[in-house]
């Protein structure tokens, strides 16, 4: 019993119409397909990475917004692989709210707040120049 989880599904740049499964508020910001993958590993399922599939709501065909990740939910039996995750709803939340904290993820973060205070102070100068 594998699920299928898209990276759209977790987006919070998207609507609930374009694909969208879990609160606004608990999304993440443009998630891929191998974070996906990298946070329901860690925390035991048997995962597969498929890089070329397509969520097929998605127009945009960008490698970023391409694969999917097919996890074990339950067993042969019926029983959930991991008895923390019942439903697939609570591996999608989850992998939301997991993804924030990964390493690349919080790299990623510090190089961008540096860039985002150097256009600030240069958004400021050219205020000035024209007062």
């Amino acid at each position: 019993r594998f699920i299928c989880i898209y990276p759209a599904y977790l987006n919070n740049k998207k609507t609930i119409a374009e694909g969208r499964r879990i609160p606004i508020d608990k999304a993440v910001e443009n998630p891929t397909s191998a974070e996906i993958q990298d946070v329901c590993a860690a925390v035991g399922f048997n995962v597969l990475l498929e890089k070329n599939k397509m969520y097929p709501r998605e127009w945009n065909r960008d490698v970023q917004y391409r694969g999917r990740v097919r996890i074990q939910l339950k067993q042969d039996d019926g029983n959930p692989c991991l008895p923390q995750f019942p439903t697939r709803k609570s591996v999608m939340l989850y992998a939301a709210e997991t993804i924030p904290k990964l390493k690349t993820r919080t790299q990623k973060m510090g190089g961008s707040d540096q860039s985002l205070q150097q256009g600030e102070g240069g958004k400021k100068g050219k205020g000035k120049k024209k007062k």
